[in-house]
Parts: structure tokens; sequence; C-alpha cells
């Protein structure tokens, strides 16, 4: 395969860019005359009205105009701007498509927190997880009145023996 001197790429690559120019001004030529034709087709010369009731026939005619216009535009926006909401919920349709894929079922595990720990951590790190390893063992005593807040019985017949004056009375006196 013959490759082209860079002389012979240059002198190419500016023929092709003086094509492109010639093609560009053709075409900006031609929509300069588009844009005449349409005006003159649209639009007709604009005649001045001589009296006033032709002055307001005009200006309403014009309002009438804008108003048919004014109510396209909106309806055109209203179209585009649903056509851009439709793209961007493919757009999002498309990257959550693309993005899933089947997860494995997970089976359950029975693990202790020193393995979980180690298997988060890694094997450097030696974590126990035995807390009640470092506390001091207390021995609860007993106490008498606790034996007979325990030992109240029947918490009805305990209600019946202070219920009325007289079981007040029996209260304050069991007190002092």
């Amino acid at each position: 395969s013959k490759r082209m001197s860079s002389s012979k790429k240059h002198a190419l690559k500016g023929q092709m860019l003086l094509v492109a120019k010639d093609l560009l001004d053709a075409e900006d030529i031609e929509k300069k005359e588009e844009r005449k034709r349409y005006m003159e087709e649209h639009c007709p010369p604009l005649s001045y009205p001589s009296s006033k009731d032709e002055l307001q026939a005009l200006c309403r005619d014009l309002h009438e105009k804008i108003d048919v216009l004014d109510e396209e535009r909106y309806v055109l926006e209203h179209k585009a701007i649903m056509v851009v909401n439709e793209v961007i919920d493919l757009n999002i349709k498309i990257i959550d498509l693309k993005g899933k894929f089947k997860k494995p079922p997970l089976k359950k595990v029975r693990m202790s927190a020193d393995a979980m720990l180690q298997a988060l951590l890694g094997s450097k790190h030696k974590v126990s997880m035995d807390l009640r390893a470092n506390l001091k063992q207390v021995k609860k005593e007993v106490k008498e009145e606790d034996k007979e807040l325990r030992d109240v019985g029947d918490w009805r017949k305990n209600i019946e023996d202070k219920s009325g004056m007289g079981g007040r009375k029996k209260m304050f006196e069991s007190e002092a």
C-alpha cells in the first residue's frame, strides 16, 4: 500500500475545503431566496390605511392573526415538552435495562459476631465480641424488704384490706 505524501494530503484537503465553502455559500444564498419567496407569499405588502376606521380594522385583523399564532405556538411548545419528557423517560428506562442483572439467591448462613467482624475487617484484625469477659462479677444480696414485697400474696385481698377509711387508718398505723 502506497502512502500519500504530506504535500498531496494538504493540497487535497485545501481543495475539499474550497468545495465545502462553495457548497455552504450556495446553501446560504438559497436560504435567503427561500425566505424572500415565503415573505412575498405570506406577507402581502403593507398598505397604510387612510382613515381611522380602516386602521382599526387592520389592527383587529392583526390581533386575530396574533392570537391564532399564539395558540399554535402554545400547542407546539406543549408537544415539544411532551416529546422531551418522553425522551428523558426512555433514556432512564434504557439506563435501567442496561444495569439490570439477575441477583443470585442468597443462602442464610449462621455466623457468630466474631466471625462477622473477622469477615468484614479481614484476618489481620482480631476483635473479640465477648463483652461480658471484661466485666467484674457482683453477687446480688437479697434484702428482707424485697422478700416481704414478693410474699404479699393475692393483690385483690390486699386492695380490699386497704379500701375505705379503715384501710387508710391501717396504712398510717402500720407505717408509724
